[in-house]
């Protein structure tokens, strides 16, 4: 998991909203955008580019 600290101030890239886990907290999923950033090493990779489309 990512350390509490910064989880706090992380932010969707793209629109700057907030970020939650996803279920099985492999990944950051903007609610705003509906993309999901993944998470490597317990550091999440916060790049548009690397993001996936979630289903509503």
């Amino acid at each position: 998991m990512i350390d509490k600290g910064l989880f706090e101030i992380l932010v969707c890239p793209k629109c700057k909203g907030k970020v939650d886990y996803n279920v099985d907290k492999s990944g950051l999923v903007c609610p705003a955008c509906k993309l999901e950033y993944p998470i490597r090493d317990d550091i999440p990779v916060m790049l548009i580019d690397e993001a996936a489309k979630v289903s509503a």
